[in-house]
């Protein structure tokens, strides 16, 4: 197997080319965004486990030269009290402090270094069928374009269009919070800029961080019914602020300011997340990223996640002795983690869950614990040089090794 066509040029899909470069694929990335920047308002925070894996295919300086560092983790009360105050995994690590980043620019930096690399991204194009054959599979697109190679890699998103050949009844489900972003220069609260907030407030919770150019990032998670479509396209920024504002002002926070200081960049969400046990395969096409396993952004974990099945889909291509082996390497090493997080992250959303209670040293998102696998195998799996074929083998009881 050599060519492998990736749908979706987002962070799980130019990730996992720039990965399967590595490993010596050849594999090309289709985009139907004209450009880099989808989705470029909301920002998101990318844990130690995140640039751990970029660091295996080289892309740590790429993705660092966007964003700003986060090496410190607190959380308030209602009243403003500081309840929890701890470093961040990866804050006395050069290359692996938490990272504060809009996911425009990871994806804009991502696909620029793919590009760099001579990887081949191409923009504009839907797709519009799956036909999967003996030998290989072809692609369609909605401009009469095709593209056919020996794997498909479905990494188009919550709305996964190569998800709908693999699992057709399939759908997203809202996971009971909507989540607001917003970003201001104005807010009247300032802090250090490695310093990422957390508020326990008695009607939302909110976090927020301090860049070093003194932008005021933050978001807001509600429980309430999901937004219509129509709303979520048509809601002005003064609506959402003006929702929000009377829910935070119930505690004595900085939140409500902050809010009140954000004029126009307000951006809401319905927070989703794909049932566990969804199909990830079918014959030559495999979905990774959110399309596979989205989880609601409560445990800030859907970008490193991504940045995992990466690095664990090339080497187990690599090592593996034939793609089907391969592919079912990578399912029984990725689904344990990623469905706990589906779990983890959908019971803090229903209000189930402290974050504030994980354990300190995980590799997870801020205050949570990505496990069940152990930081250690972690490591194994995504160490470069570690050969993930074995790693299978040797844990495989001698009746179940392919």
């Amino acid at each position: 197997m050599a060519r492998i066509i990736v749908i979706g040029g987002g962070t799980a899909g130019t990730a996992a080319a720039l990965a399967l470069h590595k490993a010596g694929f050849d594999v090309t990335v289709h985009e139907a965004h004209p450009d880099s920047a989808e989705d470029i308002g909301a920002f998101l925070t990318l844990a130690t486990n995140g640039l751990r894996a970029l660091a295996q295919f080289d892309a740590v300086s790429a993705v660092t030269s966007v964003g700003f560092p986060l090496t410190t983790l607190r959380v308030l009360d209602g009243t403003g009290t500081e309840l929890v105050r701890r470093p961040l995994a990866g804050a006395q690590d050069p290359l692996l402090p938490y990272r504060c980043l809009r996911r425009g620019e990871l994806n804009a930096a991502l696909q620029a270094e793919a590009a760099r690399r001579g990887i081949d991204v191409r923009h504009g194009a839907r797709l519009a069928s799956v036909e999967d054959g003996p030998d290989d599979v072809t692609v369609r697109f909605t401009d009469g374009s095709t593209a056919t190679g020996d794997l498909l890699i479905g990494a188009d998103g919550l709305n996964s269009t190569v998800r709908r050949t693999i699992a057709p009844a399939v759908h997203p489900r809202y996971s009971g919070e909507r989540v607001l972003y917003g970003y201001t220069t104005e807010a009247p609260v300032a802090g250090p800029t490695d310093l990422f907030t957390l508020i326990r407030g008695s009607a939302a919770a909110f976090g927020y961080a301090v860049s070093p150019a003194g932008e005021t990032y933050w978001f807001a998670r509600v429980s309430d019914d999901p937004l219509s479509a129509e709303e979520l396209a048509n809601g002005a920024p003064a609506r959402w602020r003006d929702v929000l504002l009377p829910l935070l002002r119930k505690d004595a926070t900085p939140a409500a300011d902050m809010v009140a200081a954000t004029t126009d960049s307000i951006l809401v969400t319905n927070a989703t997340e794909m049932p566990p046990a969804t199909p990830w395969r079918a014959g030559r096409a495999l979905l990774i990223g959110d399309a596979a396993h989205a989880a609601s952004p409560a445990t800030g974990q859907g970008a490193s996640m991504a940045l995992e099945d990466a690095v664990v889909l090339a080497k187990a291509l690599r090592d593996a002795p034939d793609t089907e082996s391969a592919l079912t390497a990578y399912e029984r090493l990725r689904r344990p983690r990623v469905e706990h997080n589906i779990t983890t992250s959908g019971r803090i959303s229903r209000g189930a869950h402290s974050p504030a209670t994980a354990r300190p040293g995980s590799l997870g998102g801020p205050g949570t614990t990505a496990a069940p696998v152990s930081d250690d195998d972690l490591v194994r799996q995504l160490d470069w040089d570690t050969n993930l074929w074995t790693m299978v083998t040797d844990s495989s009881p001698a009746g179940d090794r392919a």
